[in-house]
């Protein structure tokens, strides 16, 4: 139904979802821009841009999807502000973390479980979905990191969006083709971030690549141009895909909110 449902970017990976009467937080990342974060194993990187609200203006949230536990996807002002009765999403790792930092209502979700809730006649399912955050020596010491499905359903309408975390490509990807075959968004982390020369976010190419594999309706490219380790601009991404055909890509600047429509169950 027209309107039902939206897409905010707010920067990084943070965007809040509007899934009729769900409001969502997805990887809350606060800090403002010249402003330093840590993502592990000693490595810091400094914010180039501003999030387009704070935690203050966002609206009431229902629920909040972490990809993982790391410094540009949880932030210290997260970590500070956010309501910890909120339900949180996450891996099992990033879920017995936050609880022993006081958010309660952290929700492991190992691969492939799922999550049901209602509220005013809709229905919103969380599925954990495969992601590695990066191949060889550096993905064994990499934090678990998921990607995440939302089905959402009211009223013989349907929204399925996919939220990729902050994946490279490998084979367990496929399986979400074989058993999503219908996604109407993908929301894609790019940055081509590396690490001792291995990626751990998608290049250009990659997020090329994962877009062509799933085929959604719909492609919206974030987290690609926020922190100085981030290597691969969004043109790289933008020339890929112009370059191969692959419609539905379309793009989005901090404070843009996008309508995504939803459709006719069978």
């Amino acid at each position: 139904m027209p309107g039902e449902c939206a897409v905010t970017f707010v920067g990084t990976a943070t965007t809040l979802l509007r899934l009729g009467p769900f409001t969502l937080l997805t990887d809350p990342n606060f800090v403002r821009r010249g402003q330093w974060i840590h993502i592990g194993h000693g490595i810091v990187t400094r914010r180039r841009t501003d999030p387009a609200m704070t935690i203050g203006e966002l609206p009431d949230l229902d629920a909040v999807v972490l990809s993982h536990l790391h410094g540009d996807h949880f932030d210290r002002v997260a970590a500070r502000e956010l309501d910890r009765a909120l339900p949180l999403f996450t891996t099992p790792h990033a879920a017995g973390r936050l609880r022993k930092r006081g958010f309660a209502e952290s929700v492991p979700m190992p691969r492939w479980s799922e999550r049901s809730t209602t509220k005013d006649g809709a229905r919103l399912t969380v599925t954990s979905l495969p992601a590695r955050h990066a191949r060889g020596l550096v993905g064994a010491v990499a934090p678990p990191v998921m990607g995440t499905l939302l089905d959402y359903e009211r009223a013989g309408h349907r929204l399925r969006l996919y939220l990729s975390g902050d994946t490279v490509l490998h084979d367990d990807l496929a399986e979400i083709r074989r058993r999503c075959p219908d996604i109407d968004l993908a929301v894609v982390h790019l940055g081509g971030t590396r690490i001792l020369g291995h990626l751990i976010s998608m290049d250009g190419r990659e997020g090329a690549d994962l877009v062509e594999l799933l085929r959604p309706l719909q492609a919206l490219p974030v987290h690609h141009d926020d922190y100085g380790l981030f290597t691969s601009p969004l043109s790289e991404f933008q020339v890929e895909v112009a370059r191969r055909g692959i419609p539905g890509v379309g793009c989005v600047v901090p404070g843009m909110t996008l309508d995504v429509p939803t459709r006719k169950t069978a």
